[in-house]
């Protein structure tokens, strides 16, 4: 019976490990949920759910896009929201670790505010704006949500007012000026 035991033994350690077995792909990005909301459609034979999800994707280096997916399934619009925003990842002008100006934006009823800040601040927001600004990589900012609270269009609104930022040198640039 002992050398049944070594011969289980050997051969467990012969195959290969289950950590081994999975793929080493290492996803760069990192994604939030923001949003589910769901829809019932009632039809002759009974009611149809259909989701809708908002995902955030970011890799906490500068890159962020936001996605949104719509399934009969919950876990397919959180996948179709994250190849979504995967496809409409945009690259944001950064300051150190701060965004580079003061920017106001609004989307729909939702109006969003964001202000640079001195490094240790930290992120100082809320609800979709800080998934979307700390997937940014942005770690010292002051950011002020006004008007409607509706989570996906306050996440617009930031993903729009973090495209509108500048660097310094795309502005003397337009002016036709060079930097001192």
């Amino acid at each position: 019976m002992a050398e049944q035991h070594r011969k289980r033994v050997e051969n467990t350690e012969e195959t290969p490990s289950a950590a081994s077995a999975k793929p080493e792909v290492v996803d760069e990005f990192e994604s939030r949920l923001v949003s589910v909301k769901f829809c019932t459609k009632v039809v002759k034979g009974g009611k149809n759910r259909s989701y809708g999800a908002m995902v955030v994707v970011g890799d906490k280096a500068g890159r962020v896009g936001i996605g949104y997916g719509k399934a009969n399934e919950n876990a397919d619009a959180i996948r179709k929201g994250t190849e979504q925003a995967r496809k409409h990842l945009f690259t944001v002008p950064m300051n150190g670790t701060t965004i580079t100006h003061r920017v106001e934006m609004s989307f729909g009823g939702a109006k969003v505010m964001i202000r640079p800040a001195s490094p240790g601040t930290g992120v100082i927001a809320g609800g979709g704006m800080r998934h979307v600004l700390e997937l940014a990589g942005i770690k010292d900012v002051l950011a002020k949500s006004m008007g409607a609270n509706n989570a996906e269009n306050v996440v617009k609104a930031t993903f729009k007012a973090l495209q509108s930022l500048r660097t310094r040198a795309e502005i003397l640039a337009k002016r036709d000026r060079e930097a001192l």
